[in-house]
């Protein structure tokens, strides 16, 4: 009998990736949520108002999210609340006991405290937007009750409309700034991301940092990437300082989501490398990497 796994969020880029992967794996798909999948079956989920039918279902992997970085205020905060943390208390209810996979975010560490080798004990606090702090009470919740709880690093590969769009956004005149010097950074191959999630059902309970296998030089990796899509620009450093009030000043007057952050300027501004044994431990092993993704995207 075929195991028969639930993944939420299918429509979407990370959960696209984890239903073919699952179906490529022999498993019966079934795509929750309000589109369907790219394969398999299809019941319809809104991840705001009601609980998932996940009857019949052996596995739940939960990648459902409201994402973003949107400016601060309370719209934005309850819009992602109802979604990441409501959204996975019904989740948690519907599953009744199922083994959960929940796939979280290394946006939970507390930005305050050193991140050149992050644990999965790392402090979850001071989180700098809504995504950051609702995904934490939302895996607050999951490991509460006794879920896999993965947290990937910028998830990059084939159907991102997230990172490397926005990096690609920022080129301006043959130029993209970056803050501060080089720094060492974790990005997560989408693929690695789905070949956990399989593998964690059987994992033990508990947060497990996911991403590539080694940590990138920013610098490089972003050549390489504006290189791949045929954009010709210099890097140029910007003071870190300055970054950051050009971030406040675009949050405080955008009405969405702001050209730049203080959780973006952040993010690249510091080294943040998480430190995978805890998964390694499990038999995990990432096998993809940035170069594999430009690579393919440039034959």
């Amino acid at each position: 009998m075929r195991l028969r796994i639930a993944v939420t969020g299918a429509s979407g880029f990370c959960g696209g990736h984890v239903a073919r992967a699952a179906a490529a794996s022999g498993a019966e798909v079934v795509c929750v949520g309000r589109r369907p999948g790219p394969v398999g079956s299809h019941r319809y989920w809104d991840a705001a108002r009601a609980e998932p039918d996940l009857s019949d279902t052996d596995l739940v992997v939960h990648c459902a999210a409201a994402v973003g970085d949107p400016s601060p205020g309370p719209a934005a905060e309850a819009a992602m609340r109802a979604v990441n943390v409501d959204g996975t208390a019904r989740l948690l209810r519907a599953a009744a006991g199922r083994p959960v996979v929940w796939v979280g975010s290394a946006s939970v560490y507390d930005p305050r405290r050193d991140r050149s080798l992050v644990r999965e004990d790392h402090p979850r606090a001071g989180q700098l937007n809504a995504y950051g702090r609702t995904k934490a009470a939302g895996e607050a919740l999951a490991l509460a009750a006794g879920a896999v709880v993965l947290r990937p690093r910028a998830v990059y590969g084939p159907g991102d409309t997230q990172l490397l769009p926005r990096l690609l956004s920022r080129v301006r005149a043959g130029t993209l700034l970056l803050p501060g010097p080089d720094v060492r950074l974790s990005l997560t191959a989408v693929e690695n991301l789905a070949d956990a999630c399989l593998a964690a059902a059987g994992w033990a309970p508990g947060a497990y940092n996911i991403a590539d296998a080694h940590p990138y030089s920013r610098d490089a990796a972003v050549g390489a990437v504006l290189r791949a899509h045929g954009v010709r620009a210099r890097i140029r450093h910007l003071p870190p300082g300055v970054a950051l009030a050009s971030a406040r000043i675009s949050q405080t007057l955008s009405r969405g989501e702001p050209a730049l952050s203080r959780y973006a300027v952040d993010q690249l501004a510091h080294p943040v490398v998480l430190d995978l044994t805890r998964a390694r431990s499990q038999g995990w092993t990432p096998t993809r990497t940035l170069t594999d993704y430009l690579t393919a995207r440039e034959g």
